[in-house]
């Protein structure tokens, strides 16, 4: 039998590896960032077209290549980082491996010009798919330059598997957060499509994160500075009141570079208790110092995933670090072990702190034991009965209620001469036939009957169906109202959002906004849509919708789905909110004249069917 195996070609194994190194623009720009980091640059810039998918260039002042180092950092597991296995375990530098440069040059068109501080001329490399094409001396700036154009090219397969531009642009912005953030003594700037989307000067951290997440994150930092023997814990994290309902805004840093660890988040919100609502994380940019050696960062290519040699310990001081600086702000509860008295005082004579009496009501004083405390026995029949107080009233109302209902039911329903004797009637049909109206519990779910039993719906899932509807219709129609304002308002966003927010507005004014954009990230709004007028602050409901769309970019939708199921999610109804009886039965009807009412946007159920058989077999279950 022939032999079968043999080596592959360099260019076949760059692809191979580029598979791990280069999933997305994002992974380029990752890349080609932390390398000027490490070239010791006090000034990057990164430019990009189309979201990376046509350019992505990264220029940096750092000391530059001479020019067998320039050829050289396109070899595969080529660096300057390491020299022998011993110095896996004490790395500074952001990179070590030597796979970005081959890898990125192995599905892309790459162009690097690259000179030394001390030189007069520098070198240009021009490589594609691995192919080196032209290596010439060319006058260049101290520093170096790499443009990066026509990712993947060359493996159509996997352009194909890219995302938008929205989504894809999303991916870079969190790179090139996240070295800005880990880097506040370097200048960075970020400009897409020709406009400027970040222009950071060095300054502190607070400074950083302001300039990067917006003014309006300032108020709501609380410092951490925790020093330990082990380790040291800096930065800030966000007061209760800043969470949101999703992940995005939680960065951990150890020894300067990005990780992600569950087990981290964990103990941060194992700090804040039950200081946040449900279902919300809160911001935090925290930079953990330890010895690398304590380290391992040689888990995976991507260098975002590390090992401690006790992960225990970390997770207590970081916990510990995090429950300080909330205590020290006045943000969590303390005890003042001065002021409350305190079982050793009142052993050494002290005078306990005494409660008031409570005077109880005459016909209901409770029995009491020797120990003072109350007797099961001597709870009064007057405390069980307050329990029932006023259940006849109620119930005469109700009935008074129902027959009122039954009299005015013309005015409240709809297909009320309808024949009863359709026994296929469709559920909405169904619905208007009843004459019972429907009813509000925990200001979240509406129980209406019908004839089998009864629905239960919720309210926002089911708005949400209906707004997004009515929004897809009218991007279609493109025939929007629009509420003008009186006093146009003005909303600040982060670069980010700014960004998003250029993308948005075509299809946003034909949803009804009228917006104008006025300059560094500031956006007037004249008006927004005529049914919304009223029902929401309008710069909230820009945040909102914002948000949303965000959080959708990964669905590969497009974007009139995307901006009208974000919006149907902002402008809906939520949770909590009390609705009129008529208020209940227009959302009602108008859900059941929806083209797929059965489940919202995000899919979530819109109701649940109860049928009377079945709740009479769940009572007679023993």
């Amino acid at each position: 039998m022939a032999d079968v195996i043999q080596l592959l070609p360099e260019s076949i194994a760059n692809q191979i590896a580029a598979g791990e190194v280069v999933q997305r623009p994002a992974s380029v720009v990752k890349e080609l960032m932390e390398n000027a980091v490490d070239a010791g640059a006090t000034s990057i810039k990164l430019i990009l077209k189309e979201a990376g998918k046509v350019l992505i260039q990264v220029t940096d002042n750092g000391c530059g290549m001479s020019e067998t180092d320039a050829r050289m950092c396109f070899e595969r597991h080529a660096t300057s980082k390491i020299r022998r296995s011993e110095d896996l375990f004490c790395i500074r530098t952001m990179g070590f491996r030597g796979e970005a440069l081959a890898s990125i040059a192995a599905v892309a068109q790459v162009e690097m010009r690259t000179r030394q501080h001390n030189k007069d001329l520098g070198t240009r490399i021009l490589i594609e798919a691995s192919e080196l094409k032209v290596q010439e001396p060319c006058q260049s700036a101290p520093g170096t330059s790499i443009k990066v154009s026509n990712l993947f090219y060359n493996v159509p397969a996997r352009r194909n598997f890219l995302k938008s531009n929205a989504s894809e642009m999303r991916h870079i912005l969190d790179e090139f957060q996240r070295i800005a953030l880990a880097n506040t003594d370097v200048f960075f700037s970020l400009h897409h499509n020709g406009n400027e989307v970040y222009h950071l000067p060095p300054g502190n951290l607070r400074q950083r994160i302001v300039n990067i997440f917006g003014s309006n994150i300032n108020p709501k930092l609380v410092p951490v500075n925790e020093e330990t023997d082990v380790t040291s814990i800096t930065g800030f994290i966000g007061k209760p009141d800043a969470a949101r309902k999703t992940r995005g805004e939680q960065l951990f840093f150890v020894n300067g570079r990005f990780i992600k660890s569950g087990y981290l988040h964990h103990a941060v919100m194992s700090a804040y208790e039950d200081l946040l609502p449900k279902d919300t994380y809160p911001f935090y940019v925290l930079f953990i110092e330890i010895d690398p050696a304590r380290v391992d960062i040689n888990v995976h290519p991507t260098k975002q995933e590390i090992k401690f040699d006790d992960e225990r310990l970390v997770y207590n001081y970081l916990k510990v670090a995090v429950r300080h600086a909330l205590g020290q702000y006045s943000i969590t509860p303390s005890l003042d072990f001065d002021q409350v008295t305190s079982f050793s005082s009142t052993l050494a004579g002290g005078k306990p702190l005494e409660r008031q009496p409570r005077v109880p009501a005459s016909d209901s004083r409770p029995q009491q034991g020797s120990s003072g405390r109350v007797s099961p026995e001597g709870r009064p029949q007057a405390n069980w009965q307050k329990l029932f107080e006023g259940l006849e009233q109620f119930e005469s109302e109700l009935n008074q209620q129902e027959e009122g209902t039954e009299t005015h039911a013309e005015s409240i329903t709809l297909n009320s001469e309808a024949s009863e004797e359709n026994e296929q009637a469709t559920l909405g049909e169904a619905l208007t036939k009843e004459r019972k109206l429907p009813y509000q519990i925990h200001g979240t779910y509406i129980i209406s009957q019908i004839k089998s039993g009864f629905l239960l719906i919720d309210q926002q899932a089911a708005h949400e169906r209906i707004l997004y509807e009515q929004y897809l219709e009218v991007l279609e129609s493109q025939k929007a109202y629009t509420q003008t304002s009186l006093f146009p308002k003005t909303i600040n966003l982060a670069p980010a959002d700014a960004e998003l927010m250029m993308e948005l507005m075509p299809a946003a004014k034909m949803l009804g906004f009228d917006i104008e954009e006025f300059g560094q990230g500031a956006f007037i709004i004249h008006g927004i849509p005529a049914d919304l007028a009223g029902a929401v602050e309008e710069t909230k409901l820009i945040e909102q919708l914002l948000h949303q769309y965000r959080e959708n970019l990964d669905l590969e939708l497009n974007i009139k789905e995307n901006i009208a199921r974000s919006l149907a999610r902002s402008a809906a109804i939520k949770r909590g909110q009390q609705l009129e009886p008529a208020e209940m039965q227009m959302l009602i009807d108008k859900l059941f004249a929806c083209a797929m009412p059965f489940k919202s946007p995000s899919g979530k159920n819109c109701f649940i069917t109860f049928e009377l058989e079945e709740l009479e077999k769940r009572f007679l279950k023993g």
